[in-house]
């Protein structure tokens, strides 16, 4: 029997629990022995529950007792999550988490630490929830280099995208909406200003790349400023709004990116809609490959934690190999990314001479009831040469275009 330790009993760790019994059969056979949750660490009680009695309060219960053999943590933030998964690895046990916050910040330095030791450092959940991406990064497509990774990697944004395009609500109405539905934060930052999917894009970069991208060094936009108003012009020209994060090798460099973009219906991730997460890889042998499914909830990331469960239960004394160094990877600057953009600009249509002087030829649109101002697409141009020439004309908002095709 392996025994094991689960680090927060919230809505994952719960989860967590959960999938081990509901699936205990399948997932013993798998392991090649049985798993049992020995102590869950929370700081509360939880009476009348099955689980109080193996609630510890103190992790050094959990550390200091050579049973566990692996500890799941899904506390969520770096400290004291990063505190506690280096104790448990210097103690001998493998660890699974799905905590993106803590991989982004400290993955190379924890898988490191495990290699060292013949254990394992899992976190398939941290990125994709449900949705398995990390194991083919790692293993099914070892064969390919990586050219570009696009991702929808957060299912508050997208379900409240969604929602203003298919019903017209505006951002203030759909976030309260999605809140009261428990898909939102009370406080949604992280969420709606794109700091959750562009570490997710950090780490799957990293991962594709072997080197570390700092998230902090990606170009990082949210979805606030985004209105109706985006929603009538991208209906008109045939796209629809998405939160992408994304990057590409472009001439041996790599650049990263997390911002609305505006997609057609060739694009792989057009039909991606509500709380669902998808990733596009395009390797240079294997060409397109895509992941959908839920990329958030309870059971769907829980059974991911799971996965890398068993994972280092069937590898028990080694160590299985992720290629991800604590070497810096230097991202390529990111204004020489070359892209289309819309561009919405006070105005009359009639009157082009200023956006014509500014950027060339242009394809104008118009949408009844909207007056006052005009839209436009570019030809594909430089963020440095975009930026310039929007200081010469009275621009009242610009989303980036992805032309990305199937």
């Amino acid at each position: 029997m392996a025994k094991i330790a689960v680090l927060g009993y919230g809505t994952v760790g719960s989860g967590v629990v959960e999938v081990l019994e509901t699936n205990k059969d399948s997932i013993t056979k798998r392991a090649g022995r049985e798993i049992e949750v020995k102590s869950v660490l929370d700081l509360r009680d939880f009476p009348g529950d099955l689980i109080q009695e193996k609630i510890v309060h103190d992790v050094d219960v959990i550390i200091n007792d050579p049973e566990i053999e692996v500890v799941v943590e899904v506390m969520g933030g770096v400290e004291p999550a990063f505190t506690f998964v280096k104790r448990a690895l210097e103690a001998g046990k493998s660890v699974c988490t799905s905590n993106k916050a803590l991989v982004a910040a400290h993955g190379p330095e924890l898988l490191e630490m495990a290699k060292k030791r013949n254990l394992n450092f899992m976190f398939e959940a941290s990125v994709g929830g449900g949705i398995p991406i990390i194991r083919p990064l790692n293993q099914s497509l070892t064969a390919d280099e990586i050219t570009k990774i696009t991702g929808i990697l957060n299912g508050t944004t997208n379900y409240i995208l969604t929602k203003m395009d298919k019903e017209g609500s505006t951002y203030e109405e759909t976030l309260k909406e999605a809140q009261e539905l428990g898909y939102a934060e009370r406080n949604p930052e992280a969420d709606v200003e794109g700091f959750d999917a562009c570490r997710k894009i950090a780490i799957l970069t990293s991962l594709a790349y072997g080197s570390t991208v700092k998230f902090e060094e990606i170009r990082t936009e949210g979805i606030t400023k985004i209105t109706t108003k985006d929603f009538k012009y991208a209906e008109k020209l045939g796209y629809v709004v998405k939160l992408l994060a994304t990057s590409c090798k472009e001439n041996d460099k790599v650049y990263a990116i997390t911002a609305p973009f505006m997609i057609n219906s060739t694009h792989p991730l057009y039909n991606v809609n509500d709380v669902l997460n998808g990733i596009y890889i395009h390797g240079n042998v294997i060409g397109n490959v895509m992941f959908f499914g839920a990329g958030a909830g309870k059971l769907p990331t829980a059974s991911a934690v799971v996965a890398d469960v068993v994972d280092c239960v069937k590898h028990k004394g080694k160590n299985v190999m992720t290629v991800w160094s604590v070497e810096k990877l230097e991202l390529g600057d990111a204004d020489d990314e070359v892209r289309k953009f819309f561009v919405r600009v006070k105005g009359n249509v009639s009157d082009l001479s200023a956006v014509n002087a500014a950027f060339g030829n242009v394809q104008t649109v118009t949408v009844d009831g909207i007056d006052g101002e005009f839209g436009f697409i570019t030809e594909p141009m430089s963020e440095r040469a975009f930026a310039e020439a929007a200081k010469k004309i009275d621009m009242i908002h610009r989303i980036r275009i992805d032309e990305t095709t199937i």
